[in-house]
């Protein structure tokens, strides 16, 4: 992991397409803009872990369900 530091309106870059701005430092707290083609999904890390239980639930539902359909 690499690990920088940056101060309000610094800039941080990822390849050619995807810039990402600090816009804001106010205490413990970081507001951060990203600029990125339409293309690349960009997602808050609590929301994909959310939708990745999710699915690993929906799946076990549905292993469960076709489980008891064959008996």
């Amino acid at each position: 992991m690499l690990v920088l530091s940056r101060k309000a309106s610094e800039t941080i870059w990822i390849g050619e397409d995807v810039e990402i701005v600090i816009t804001e430092v106010k205490g413990e707290q970081v507001k951060v803009g990203i600029r990125a083609p339409r293309n690349i999904e960009v997602i808050r890390g609590e929301l994909r872990q959310d939708i990745s239980e999710s699915n690993t639930e929906a799946v076990i539902t549905n292993i469960d369900i076709f489980k008891n359909t064959k008996e």
